[in-house]
């Protein structure tokens, strides 16, 4: 499959069939297990990913936690923004948010939003250039609402 980045407005959103998993772990994720890998060295990106893991059955997956075959398989910049693995595949930037949030207990209230934006043509273009704006600003945003990154702490110690 082709690989794109999301880098500007209207640069498609990127899909990637994978068999990856985490560090440590034996099985393989089930039709119905999640991944998000996210910055787990990033107080913004933490907050958000225990937010949608606190809110749905998706696991998180630092990027300091990256088995090598999970590694291998996700874009070569795949440090510029989140992932969300499910049923064999990776959605990449403002899309695995969108899947994540649809997976969460607020998927009831955002997925009909997500459908209807889904008709129109720029609709994609729109999510990764909204995606990308706060992406390239998280350290303001994590000013505001952050946690501790996992890899930080694990530095720490």
């Amino acid at each position: 499959m082709s690989r794109f980045t999301a880098r500007e407005w209207g640069t498609p959103t990127r899909v990637f069939r994978v068999e990856g998993l985490v560090m440590g772990q034996s099985l393989q994720p089930s039709m119905s297990e999640a991944l998000l890998v996210y910055d787990d060295d990033c107080g913004f990106c933490t907050w958000w990913a225990d937010y949608i893991a606190e809110r749905s059955d998706v696991k998180l997956v630092g990027f300091s936690e990256l088995s090598e075959d999970l590694h291998e398989k996700l874009p070569e910049d795949y440090e510029e923004c989140a992932h969300l693995v499910v049923d064999g595949e990776v959605y990449s930037c403002g899309e695995a948010i969108e899947q994540a949030l649809a997976r969460s207990d607020l998927g009831v209230d955002f997925e009909p939003l997500f459908q209807f934006c889904r008709q129109f043509d720029e609709y994609s273009r729109f999510r990764e250039w909204a995606y990308r704006q706060v992406g390239d600003r998280r350290d303001l945003f994590g000013k505001v609402i952050s946690k501790e990154p996992p890899a930080r702490s694990r530095r720490e110690r």
